[in-house]
């Protein structure tokens, strides 16, 4: 069976080999605001409008992914350097659908590889160019030096904050550290847990006056999420709220920024490399 949907796999991949695959890094400037919800919500969300998305769960701190979604993963990335092990074999199907990578505990070894074992590792990964549209990296909160590689490696950056001062105090330091190591990097806000359309106006609206004021910086909101009662009840259930409660506003809100992300992703035209621009990006930064 396994073998059977391994060949599926492979045919869909090389059918696909001219699309596009833009590589999307989630962070946050601080921990607790709901990052690695809204990752999973969100990729939920694109692959339920026929955006096939796969799931990367990079936080080496406190990776959670899985716990969110209810599943152990069998296998995380380091498995790729076994033999006879592809990428296929190590992604496990989430809920609804939602396919996921998990970096697993081994994950920060990556800086101890040697250089043989890294280009084995990236080449196993590269199946996945072309099969996924969007491939979404969620990385940790914070300033650690792999999250600041995956943000700079990536085509674009979305960036979630809520409206309490120190998370948008740590948004803003997350913007400034971006603008200073690639002034040309793109960043799109989510402002999380709102409790009004207006809040969540208000909040990125502080954030890209500041970033044009100080940094000569345009960023650009995606969009706020409805702070939602039936979001912490999906988390205890361990069921994306997205699936749980469609009909919940945070649910919504999901949904309203699915449509914003891809009607802007065909609006303008975000250079991207692909995969193998990332890896190689990611490779010269690991070295």
């Amino acid at each position: 069976m396994r073998d059977q949907a391994e060949r599926l796999r492979e045919r869909m991949q090389q059918n696909k080999q001219d699309r596009k695959t833009k590589l999307i890094t989630v962070t946050s400037g601080k921990g607790g605001v709901g990052k690695s919800n809204f990752s999973l919500n969100f990729g939920l969300g694109l692959n339920q409008q026929g955006h096939k998305t796969v799931l990367f769960d990079v936080d080496l701190g406190l990776a959670n992914l899985d716990v969110l979604m209810g599943i152990t993963p069998k296998k995380h990335l380091f498995h790729l350097l076994e033999p006879n092990t592809t990428v296929w074999d190590i992604i496990e199907q989430g809920p609804g659908g939602l396919e996921f990578i998990a970096g697993g505990s081994g994950f920060t070894q990556i800086m101890q590889l040697d250089e043989d074992k890294l280009d084995r590792l990236f080449t196993q990964l590269n199946p996945l160019q072309g099969y996924a549209e969007t491939i979404i990296f969620d990385t940790g909160a914070g300033f650690s030096n792999e999250s600041i590689r995956f943000m700079l490696s990536s085509d674009e950056v979305i960036l979630v904050t809520t409206p309490e001062p120190p998370a948008i105090t740590d948004a803003y330091a997350v913007i400034k550290l971006l603008h200073s190591r690639n002034p040309a990097i793109t960043i799109r806000l989510v402002i999380n847990r709102v409790t009004s359309d207006r809040e969540g106006k208000m909040t990125a609206d502080k954030l890209a006056m500041v970033a044009k004021r100080f940094l000569n910086m345009d960023l650009h909101s995606l969009g706020y999420v409805s702070d939602d009662p039936q979001v912490s009840k999906a988390v205890k259930q361990q069921r994306p709220f997205l699936l749980t409660y469609p009909q919940a506003q945070a649910s919504k809100s999901i949904r309203n920024l699915v449509g914003r992300y891809l009607e802007s992703s065909t609006m303008t035209d975000v250079s991207t490399n692909g995969l193998k621009g990332f890896l190689a990006k990611l490779k010269n930064f690991i070295r």
